[in-house]
């Protein structure tokens, strides 16, 4: 009679952490501003005022927008803060950046709010393939929460995962 196989895995106590979990749901947006400068590089205050109440700020209801400039001009800081003013009551949130910035600030946010608490004592694995993009400092930033509270930190999968720390 053929032995039976056992998932180890299954009965293990391992914890898994999927980041991806956390992806907060909605539309990424990159506004580039040039449109509204100068020949793309020139901000001229009164037409930048202009252009930007002609604008549809609506259609940014519940996104996450990127403010960016394409171009190589110098943006006053005052812009991007106007800018900022009219998306506020419109989207969910907005930064200066492109999307990889917007993604790390959203997933900063996220960790911060984590309950680290289900993990205390347990040996836990952060899932490192996602279909959702995932900056790179998401993962550190959970790795250095979790480790706070848990017996063990690995990455990766369970069939091969890479220790990262284990309490002494």
């Amino acid at each position: 009679m053929p032995e039976e196989i056992i998932n180890r895995v299954a009965q293990s106590k391992l914890i898994t952490f999927d980041l991806e979990d956390y992806y907060p749901a909605g539309e990424r947006v990159v506004l580039d501003i040039k449109e509204w400068l100068h020949e793309g590089f020139i901000l001229r205050e009164k037409e930048f005022r202009k252009s930007i109440s002609e604008h549809n700020w609506e259609q940014y209801q519940n996104t996450y927008v990127a403010l960016t400039c394409s171009t190589d001009a110098i943006v006053p800081g005052w812009a991007n803060m106007l800018l900022a003013s009219k998306l506020q009551p419109f989207a969910k949130k907005v930064v200066v950046g492109n999307l990889e910035q917007l993604e790390t600030s959203l997933y900063q946010s996220a960790i911060e709010h984590i309950d680290v608490t289900p993990f205390q004592d347990k040996p836990v694995i952060i899932k490192g393939c996602s279909n959702k993009p995932v900056p790179p400092n998401a993962y550190l930033w959970i790795t250095s929460k979790i480790q706070t509270v848990a017996k063990s930190v690995m990455y990766g999968e369970a069939c091969s995962s890479v220790p990262l720390f284990k309490k002494k």
